[in-house]
């Protein structure tokens, strides 16, 4: 009867410990740090822009969840959305109160998305390259 506790008690013991890590690894998977990623593509935001609107399948194929460098003027700031050219949103990740309107930027961040209908393109994890 001894036995059969331990024996019990291990296996609830792994199960729990393969859960924790697999909720800790699901809940994860998706943080990537692009500050330490090399970058994939270095463009304009105007050439990349082009690129997607003429072949939005072939643009994601290239660019989609890769890190790039993106340089532009500064169009816009709102809290943590940069946007360059009118076109290219980038979500930064941290507030960076230097970026200014009219200000040539390089921007380096992760591609998400091309919004066809509003012609714009969308980073996330950006930060300005200094």
């Amino acid at each position: 009867m001894n036995k059969k506790i331990k024996i019990v008690l291990t296996i609830i013991i792994l199960l729990t410990l393969v859960l924790i890590v697999g909720y800790k690894y699901a809940m994860n998977k998706g943080a990537r740090n692009i500050d330490e990623e090399e970058t994939s593509f270095s463009t304009t935001s105007k050439d990349i822009n082009s690129e997607f609107s003429e072949n939005i399948d072939l643009a994601n194929k290239k660019y989609l969840e890769k890190a790039i460098e993106i340089s532009g003027i500064v169009t816009s700031v709102k809290n943590h959305d940069v946007i360059i050219d009118n076109t290219t949103i980038c979500s930064l990740k941290s507030i960076d109160a230097s970026i200014k309107v009219d200000q040539n930027v390089i921007m380096k961040g992760r591609v998400v998305g091309f919004d066809d209908l509003m012609g714009e393109l969308k980073l996330d994890q950006c930060f300005i390259k200094k």
